[in-house]
């Protein structure tokens, strides 16, 4: 736990916490998640996987006006560091670009709107993805041998462990009654699914990913005088979810079907950009990257939110980009600061050498195993479609 404090400009605090009240508020994700997805489900199997039918979702809220006429009144000025004031306007734009997804929702400008949130597939990407379709084998995972509660038991101890390294750090495990929720980090808390399933040796390489990276970037950014690192700063899914996944690497166990789901989400992205019906996404996914029914279903549903989302294409981006950084002798450990972009990372250290941010108050757990550090050196050298563990390293 760290004792030093850092005070902020109350201009730079009041926006900043306004950009925090305002990402919790839209909450652009649960409003893009439809609420019928076992009706989905149950109706695009029992048609052969030939036709879905129309995805349902909560109501709109009736304030987005008030939200974003709240989020452009915000004036820029007195602020402690042109470099803080740069990194708030640029999370101000992605904040209206957000609700402005919600705004479209099901509608004709959706697809464009997704795109310059998240970008396009860019072509080296689908070509990454491609290669991975055509050189990371087929491996039949192991039985899911570990249930909710064994993985609630790991993840209480894993919780346990970052308590007795901070008192700050205030996360916890709940299990969740609703089934198929699978497996989330929501707000640095964990939430196991009633009826969650998984391989024994899966299991602290995904501790690692949803607490090691999600929980303990939250609680990194939460000390922070801002606190908008602790929400995230604009665009730092990317880096996020690749930071999270190669720590599944780290861990020991990244298996190859994982690699190869992550590569569909490109392929599935960029062909509902094109507006590709859900069937076609889940016959290729099915037939040429031979993810199973319910991974190719789930993939393709998620491609096809809103009317096309591109989210689920960083996630093999955001790891591609994280594994150039580190092949140039990247900092691995700055990397847990806060929830941020690489884009970003010269400003924040500038800022932590000027004192006004601080360093990592907590660091994964994995990093004090030796063999973990050795994996982490062998990244920095291995291409994209290495990336993974036939068996478990555990």
């Amino acid at each position: 736990m760290t004792d030093q404090t850092i005070t902020l400009h109350p201009q730079t605090l009041r926006i900043d916490e306004k950009l925090d009240q305002l990402e919790d508020e839209i909450d652009w994700l649960g409003r893009l998640t439809p609420t019928n997805i076992e009706q989905i489900w149950t109706d695009f199997r029992d048609s052969g996987f030939k036709k879905a039918p129309p995805f349902q979702y909560g109501p709109l809220p009736d304030n987005l006006t008030e939200m974003r006429r709240d989020l452009l009144s915000l004036h820029f000025h007195d602020f402690d560091s042109p470099m803080f004031e740069a990194l708030l306007i640029e999370k101000q734009r992605e904040l209206d670009r957000q609700i402005e997804l919600i705004r479209f929702r099901d509608q004709p400008g959706f697809v464009l709107t997704s795109l310059d949130l998240f970008g396009n597939v860019a072509p080296g990407l689908l070509e990454a993805a491609r290669n991975i379709r055509d050189t990371v084998p087929m491996i039949d995972a192991g039985p899911r041998d570990a249930d909710c509660s064994a993985v609630m038991r790991c993840a209480e101890e894993e919780m346990a462990a970052y308590r007795e390294r901070s008192d700050d750090f205030r996360y916890k495990a709940v299990k969740n009654p609703n089934p198929g929720t699978q497996l989330v980090t929501v707000q640095g808390d964990l939430h196991v699914a009633c009826d969650y399933e998984v391989e024994s040796a899966r299991i602290l390489p995904l501790l690692a990913h949803e607490i090691g990276t999600h929980s303990v970037t939250r609680h990194n950014g939460r000390l922070q005088p801002l606190k908008v690192l602790e929400c995230g700063l604009a665009d730092y899914d990317r880096m996020q979810e690749g930071l999270a996944v190669l720590s599944e690497y780290l861990c020991g166990y990244l298996p190859a079907a994982r690699l190869r789901e992550l590569a569909a989400r490109v392929e599935a992205a960029h062909m509902a950009v094109t507006d590709a019906p859900m069937a076609d996404i889940f016959a290729v996914l099915y037939e040429d990257y031979k993810l199973g029914e319910h991974a190719s279903f789930h993939t393709a549903l998620r491609a096809k939110r809103g009317g096309g989302l591109t989210k689920d294409a960083v996630y093999l981006r955001g790891i591609m980009e994280v594994m150039d950084y580190l092949a140039s002798d990247g900092d691995f450990e700055i990397l847990f600061i806060g929830k941020f972009a690489l884009k970003q990372l010269h400003t924040l250290e500038k800022l932590i050498d000027d004192g006004m941010l601080l360093k990592p108050d907590l660091l994964p757990r994995y990093l004090d195993d030796l063999d973990a550090m050795k994996r982490l050196d062998r990244v920095r050298s291995l291409d994209i479609t290495q990336l993974y563990q036939e068996s478990p390293e555990l």
